[in-house]
């Protein structure tokens, strides 16, 4: 078993009940080796499943306001699915900590896509119990703050240009126009800001560091846009 301090320091979480630490990281193999009535992790996952979805959901609710209730269940799917849990605890080298059964240890259960996003859930878990929620909620925001930084419009506007295209070519056979608007900056470090223009009438703005990420923030914009107007024709109505 490794030692728990060095973990605790590396998250910048001194648990006051290392107990709760050591149930998080105890697999339900263990249970069934002991063939004993031994705890493990799955209520303290249950729990951290939880406190991440209240934690995540307020973050996307808040980012997005123009976002519909369709739209930000997406977004939070994406941001929790079992493959991106399980990569949060390979980042904090959870498979090292984790308490299996010898069947489990042998098989590969430490580097288990399973185990770990279970284990990573039950640490949330146990952070809430141990620390409070506002201490939970600091620790989610800094492990998934990668992928906030990345996430520039809500999960269901996946391809803007693309969506933005098809919506207005239903309408009319045009297809959208992107302008450079503005350069500046040095070579190494551009800002670019184009516009979406569609027969004849800007429709949006948007900006980047490349033209392309430019011209994708404009489809963006256009695309809240005309949601706001259309919101029956186009899906983003409230129910």
């Amino acid at each position: 078993m490794s030692d728990f301090g060095a973990f605790q320091e590396r998250v910048r979480c001194r648990f006051y009940d290392e107990n709760l630490l050591r149930l998080a990281f105890t697999h339900p193999s263990k249970a069934h080796e002991n063939n004993a009535a031994t705890r493990h992790n799955q209520r303290l996952e249950f729990l951290g499943d939880a406190v991440l979805g209240l934690v995540l959901s307020r973050e996307l609710y808040e980012r997005f306001p123009e976002a519909d209730e369709g739209l930000l269940t997406k977004s939070r799917a994406k941001l929790v699915n079992r493959l991106s849990l399980a990569n949060h605890g390979r980042a904090l080298d959870l498979g090292k900590y984790l308490i299996l059964s010898r069947g489990e240890e042998n098989t590969g259960g430490r580097d288990r896509d399973s185990a770990l996003a279970d284990a990573f859930e039950a640490l949330l878990g146990a952070i809430f119990l141990d620390q409070g929620f506002d201490t939970a909620r600091g620790f989610i925001l800094r492990e998934f703050g990668g992928e906030f930084s990345l996430l520039t419009s809500p999960a269901g506007i996946e391809n803007p240009k693309g969506e933005l295209q098809e919506l207005l070519q239903s309408r009319s056979p045009s297809a959208p126009e992107y302008r450079l608007i503005a350069a500046s900056g040095a070579d190494h470090d551009r800002d670019f800001e184009c516009a979406v223009w569609h027969d004849g009438t800007e429709l949006a703005r948007g900006r980047g560091k490349t033209k392309k990420t430019a011209e994708s923030d404009a489809a963006v914009s256009a695309l809240k846009a005309l949601r706001k107007v259309e919101p029956d024709r186009i899906g983003g109505g409230t129910t």
